[in-house]
């Protein structure tokens, strides 16, 4: 059973059983690329993450890379090769909406927001308020994908 317990799980949900408190999250977010390399630089250069090896699974194909933020969550990145020429439509996205990267201020969410402009990255809106008051800037990645830069 998930419960909320804020004095136990400071605003993480956590799984109570008659033992002890487990605390849950989010371990990483996976997405396909059909460009590894060119995605692994966007992540390492404007959200300030460590690349581990490339993961090669040289039957299937597949390849990989799990890049980690200091706060230990971690995105990973995947490659197969028959998602080559397969682009990425609002047709073709279901279940994943977008990954939110908090970056400590609100000068942090302009500046960093202004500078994926600038680098000809496409701003889909802010930044700016949310109605449920979020402050964020939404780009998209070089894949296409909505990453929303947070407070």
């Amino acid at each position: 059973m998930i419960l909320f317990n804020s004095a136990a799980c400071q605003f993480r949900f956590c799984r109570q059983s008659l033992a002890e408190d487990k605390f849950m999250k989010i371990d990483h977010v996976a997405i396909w690329t059909n460009n590894l390399e060119r995605l692994k630089e966007f992540y390492t250069k404007y959200f300030n993450v460590k690349s581990g090896s490339k993961y090669v699974n040289s039957n299937r194909g597949f390849e990989s890379y799990f890049l980690q933020f200091d706060t230990g969550a971690r995105i990973e990145l995947m490659y197969l090769p028959s998602l080559l020429g397969s682009e990425k439509s609002d047709s073709s996205i279901v279940g994943y909406a977008h990954i939110a990267i908090s970056v400590g201020s609100k000068e942090n969410v302009d500046d960093i927001t202004s500078r994926l402009q600038s680098d000809g990255y496409t701003l889909v809106n802010g930044p700016r308020y949310t109605g449920d008051g979020y402050y964020e800037g939404v780009v998209l990645d070089p894949d296409g994908n909505q990453l929303e830069i947070t407070i």
